[in-house]
Parts: C-alpha cells; structure tokens; sequence
C-alpha cells in the first residue's frame, strides 16, 4: 500500500473512532470517554495535514522549489505534535476544574466497554501502519499517535474497571473523582509523544545530524570510500530532511593527482554504499588542495 493509502486508511479509522467516543461520552456523561474522542477526532485532522504534507513532498522540483518540498514533511509532525501537546493542557484544566466541582457522574461500566473497543482498534492500527509503510516518517508520526490511542484505551478500561470495584465495595464517594482523575493520568502518559514529535521535526528544521543509526552508515560509507581510493580522512556533514538525506564528504587532496572524473567516481560509489537505507540520496563529494575550504 502506497504511503497516502496508508494515510487515508488511519483518517477514515479514527475519525470512525472519533465519532463513537464523542457519542459515547456523551451519552455515559464521561469526560474521559469524550476526551478520547475528541482526541481522536483532532487527530484525524492531523492526518489530513499528513496526507497533504505526502502529496506536497511528492511534488516534482521546480524553479521556485529547486530541491523539492521535502521540508513540508517535518513542518506536518512539529504541527501534529503543537496541536496535541495544546490538547493534552486542555484536557489537564478541565480535569482539575472537574475535580475542584466534585467529580461526574460517569457509569463506570460503559467506560470499561468503551475502553476496551477502542483497545483492540488502536492496537490493530498501530500494528498495521508500521507494517504497511515502515520507511514512511509521517506513517510512523501516525503510528505513535494510535499507540498513545492504546496506552489511553488501556487506562480508560483499567481505571473504570477500579472505579467500579470500588461502588462493589461501597466506597461510592471515590467513583465520581475517577473519570477526571483518569483524565490527568491520561494526559501525563501521553504528554511524551508530543514532545517526541516536535523535538525530532525541530532538529530537521534546523539541520541537525541525522539519527545516530544513519549516522553511522553515512561515517562507514565515508571511510570505506577512503580506504577504496587512498584518500585521507573525510571530513562528513550531513542532515536529513523528512525522506531526503544530505551528504557532503570533503577530502583535501595533493595538488595536481585527482580530475573530476575521480571525485564522480568517489561520490557514486558513495550513494552506491547510502541508498540500501531507504533515503533519497543527495550526495557531494569534494576533493580539495586548500584545507580552509573543507572546514
């Protein structure tokens, strides 16, 4: 399945899951079950931004956009992880204005159904967008927000689980204190994965390293082409730009033994040694007499 397929696929699911758990909350008088819900719903929003975010990095370069849009990609998940982290406060104020009030109503039974339902589709998800797109970054960004979907799924049903036990027993002054409590512990379990999404789409904005994996390959590809050539130490940078990786390998030379020719044959040897990582390979290889230009 093509990456936009996989998007379209996670926008029809949790905007069907959005629309239960508001319907739900509302009619169990649970503030957890709508917060779900609404969570839901605001991420199927998200992915609307993902999918165009897809459409728009697929965009042929041109003369206004010499290399391309690829940087539409970290601006889609630095939003998808402002908009959720706005959310998750949200939902925290409400609840300790809930609490402040005495609590709700909330049947603690229908939320355990709830939660439960919602469970078993957010693992599925998960499960299903890692495996369908695994190199994709915006089905991964996708893939963390149903997997947040399962921890909250899991809290829900667990909490109203212990909120029922507790009316079994007779202790009925603690059950309306749950669904805004739940709530809260949603909201610490989940406040990560904003963070997660916008400090990672941060550092491609402003052309940090790539992860330390790739990394890695991009130093062996650099010293592998060294020691093919007798050229020495290479001197790296690079930076990825959502599917696009940078690379420049500057090696300073002697006057008067290397052409073009043998910088071309460096640098496709170059990409030969990236491309099996799964990236669209931007590579320039220099070979300089004068150090200063390769610092």
């Amino acid at each position: 399945m093509t990456e936009s397929g996989v998007l379209r696929l996670s926008v029809c699911v949790s905007l069907l899951v959005g629309v239960v758990g508001v319907g739900w909350g509302v009619l169990a008088e649970s503030r957890v079950v709508l917060f779900d819900g609404l969570f839901t719903s605001f991420g199927t929003a998200l992915s609307g931004i993902s999918l165009f975010a897809a459409w728009a990095a697929g965009l042929e370069a041109d003369r206004r956009y010499p290399f391309g849009r690829e940087a539409v990609i970290p601006v889609a998940i630095l939003l998808q992880g402002a908009a959720l982290g706005g959310t998750l406060l949200y939902a925290a104020i409400d609840s300790v204005t809930l609490l402040l009030a005495g609590g709700t109503d909330a049947t603690p039974a229908s939320v355990v159904g709830y939660g439960l339902v919602t469970l078993v589709v957010a693992l599925a998800m998960t499960f299903a967008l890692r495996r369908l797109a695994p190199r994709s970054e915006l089905a991964a960004a996708e893939a963390d927000q149903w997997r947040a979907g399962t921890v909250l799924s899991a809290i829900i049903a667990i909490g109203a689980a212990a909120a029922a036990a507790a009316a079994a027993l007779g202790w009925h002054q603690v059950v309306p204190y749950a669904d805004p409590i739940l709530v809260l512990v949603a909201v610490g379990v989940l406040a990560p994965v904003p963070w997660r999404l916008i400090r990672a789409a941060g550092r491609e904005i402003l052309e940090a390293a790539p992860p330390r994996a790739v990394q890695d390959v991009i130093d062996t590809a650099a010293a592998r082409a060294a020691s093919e050539f007798g050229l020495g130490e290479p001197i790296v940078r690079a930076t990825k730009l959502g599917r696009r990786l940078y690379v420049e390998v500057d090696f300073v030379v002697s006057a008067g033994e290397w052409d073009v020719a043998d910088e071309d044959r460096v640098r496709r040897m170059l990409i030969g040694e990236l491309e099996p990582i799964g990236y669209e390979v931007w590579a320039n290889v220099e070979l300089t007499t004068d150090p200063t230009l390769a610092t």
